[in-house]
C-alpha cells in the first residue's frame, strides 16, 4: 500500500513520517519524499491518527489522484535539484516522464492545472533556491555552480537568478554575508 504526503520535501520530513508510523506500530517498506510504502493495510483509525499527526507537523495526506500525481512530480524535481549528486544529462521533461511513468504533456497539463505554474517554472524556482544555498556555502564559484546545475552559461544563471529574486547572485551573496557579519557583531 502506498500513501502520498503533501509538503514532504526534506530529510527531516522523512524522519518525522517514519517516527509517526513507528508510534502506530507500522513498519514502512520505504519512505521517500512525498510517498510512503507499507506492507500491510492500515486501519481507518490508524489512518486518521496518522493524518492528524501529519497535519500537526504541516504535512498532509493526499487522496485525490491529480494531487498525488503533482506531488510525485514535485518529489522528482526536488530530489533531482536538491539531493541528486548530478543533475540528469537528459531533458528534464524526459527525466520526469520516465520517473513518474506518464506522458510529459499529460504531466505538464495536470501540474499547471493544480499548481497554477508550469513544471519549468517550478524547476527554475528550485534551481534558484539551490543556487542560493551554494552561494551561501561559499565553496564553489559561480561558474562551477552554473556547470553543476546545467546552466548554459554564468550569464544565463545570473539572468534567471535576477528575474526570480530581483538581485544578482553576487549582490545576494554579499548582502547575506554582510547581514551575517552584522548579526555576529551583536
Amino acid at each position: 500500500m502506498k500513501l502520498y504526503i503533501k509538503y514532504m520535501v526534506s530529510l527531516r520530513c522523512k524522519m518525522l513520517v517514519k517516527e509517526e508510523l513507528k508510534k502506530l506500530g507500522i513498519n514502512p517498506v520505504s519512505v521517500e519524499l512525498g510517498m510512503v510504502e507499507i506492507h500491510d493495510d492500515i486501519t481507518e483509525e490508524q489512518l486518521e491518527i496518522f493524518s492528524e499527526k501529519l497535519k500537526d507537523a504541516g504535512l498532509e495526506l493526499l487522496d485525490d489522484k491529480k494531487n498525488i500525481l503533482v506531488e510525485k512530480i514535485k518529489s522528482v524535481i526536488i530530489e533531482m535539484v536538491h539531493y541528486a549528486d548530478e543533475m540528469p544529462q537528459i531533458n528534464y521533461s524526459d527525466y520526469i516522464s520516465e520517473k513518474v511513468g506518464y506522458d510529459y504533456t499529460y504531466l505538464s497539463n495536470t501540474f499547471s492545472e493544480v499548481k497554477g505554474i508550469t513544471i519549468q517554472q517550478y524547476i527554475i524556482m528550485h534551481k534558484i533556491e539551490k543556487v542560493k544555498e551554494l552561494l551561501l556555502y561559499d565553496e564553489l564559484t559561480l561558474t562551477e555552480i552554473a556547470h553543476q546545475l546545467h546552466y548554459s552559461s554564468v550569464a544565463h544563471l545570473s539572468n534567471q537568478f535576477k528575474k526570480v529574486t530581483g538581485l544578482t547572485p553576487t549582490y545576494f551573496k554579499e548582502f547575506k554575508q554582510n547581514r551575517k557579519r552584522s548579526l555576529e557583531d551583536l
